[in-house]
């Protein structure tokens, strides 16, 4: 018997359901998946078990290709049709998940400790993913601006920033340099985004440390944007200047740094163009 096609209720509701589980795992709410299924299959068109456990993981791959955290029980199935990435944007664009109050805050009311980061290597073309799964993400990131949204998320680049504000000052603090960690500046909340960097620190010999913070609540792979400024800056003070992609934000945070050149690392694609009048 020749597979039947999804609609775009069955879509919807499957869709639904599934970012409904997703909320309660990020909250850390006790959820049972197998209720949830239950409840869902009679309004599915006699959709068995097994396929939607699958579809499960194919919105699981939706997610990772749009840069937004998944449940970890559905690994990511990719080959999915494009009419489910249409379906978890629908939903996404009506009830955005990622909002401030789910995630832990690096500095709560009232305490003054700092918090330092988890930082580990960037990821290589060593251990990237299969080319076709690496295709297929990338296509729906440039489809649908992830890179665009996360930047365009002030309240998810300011809690970035300022996780790895506190970050610096534990960094400092446990090496005994009280004086430096009291020096750190949160550049672009105290100036503006001018700087081409957002936190000014040091390493604990007293060697500058100008970090611009990159923030997504999705993979370590989700691409985002630099500025001209920024990546000017990035070149002039090529020693000091470094950049700290925080990914995984809403579960939790992860990050890695990126040092000049960036080329190095990322590949740069001109996204816009400065038009002036003749």
């Amino acid at each position: 018997m020749a597979k039947v096609s999804w609609t775009n209720q069955e879509n919807d509701l499957i869709v639904a359901d599934y970012f409904a589980m997703l909320s309660d795992e990020l909250a850390r709410v006790p959820y049972n998946k197998a209720a949830h299924r239950r409840a869902l299959l009679p309004d599915l068109n006699s959709r068995s078990e097994g396929s939607v456990e699958f579809k499960h993981q194919n919105i699981s791959a939706v997610l990772k290709a749009l840069g937004q955290p998944w449940i970890q029980g559905y690994k990511p199935a990719f080959n999915f049709q494009m009419s489910l990435v249409d379906a978890v944007a629908r939903h996404l664009e009506q009830k955005p998940l990622w909002q401030p109050k789910d995630v832990r805050k690096s500095e709560r009311p009232g305490c003054s400790e700092a918090t330092s980061l988890w930082i580990a290597h960037p990821p290589t073309l060593s251990n990237q993913p299969e080319p076709k799964e690496l295709e297929q993400t990338q296509a729906v990131a440039r489809a649908f601006d992830v890179a665009g949204r996360d930047e365009r998320n002030r309240a998810l680049g300011e809690a970035g920033e300022r996780l790895a504000f506190s970050h610096e000052k534990a960094i400092l603090l446990a090496a005994g340099k009280q004086d430096l960690a009291q020096e750190v500046r949160w550049v672009s909340k105290e100036e503006g985004d001018g700087a081409g960097y957002d936190i000014r620190s040091f390493e604990p010999n007293g060697r500058p440390r100008l970090i611009e913070v990159k923030t997504t609540t999705g993979w370590e792979r989700t691409p985002f944007h630099i500025s001209r400024n920024e990546l000017e800056v990035s070149k002039v003070e090529r020693e000091n200047w470094t950049l700290l992609r925080i990914w995984n934000f809403a579960r939790e945070p992860r990050a890695f740094e990126l040092r000049p050149p960036l080329e190095a690392h990322v590949s740069l694609t001109a996204t816009s163009y400065r038009a002036a009048i003749h």
